[in-house]
């Protein structure tokens, strides 16, 4: 499990990137770099990270649930995700 500060320094940024994504694209279409600059680092979109929405595991992201591959093992087995069964052949 993740520490709560680095969950919440994660939705942080994803927070700053939703409100200046409207001024990066109209600085980047003006060809303006040196204002483009001067904007805050977190508000790139190149610096968020996928995260487990339960657990906040940055590795083994699963990007169709949104969860990490353990936890989707674990629901999976339980049958809390519809339509995934277990593979047998």
């Amino acid at each position: 499990m993740a520490k709560e500060s680095i969950k919440s320094r994660e939705v942080k940024r994803e927070r700053l990137v939703s409100k200046y994504a409207a001024k990066r694209k109209a600085l980047k279409d003006a060809g303006d770099y040196i204002a483009l600059q001067k904007l805050p680092k977190n508000a790139s979109p190149v610096r968020l990270h996928n995260r487990c929405k339960l657990t906040g595991r940055p590795k083994g992201y699963m990007r169709l649930f949104g969860i990490s591959r353990i936890n989707f093992r674990e629901m999976a087995n339980k049958g809390l995700i519809p339509g995934v069964k277990k593979a047998s052949w």
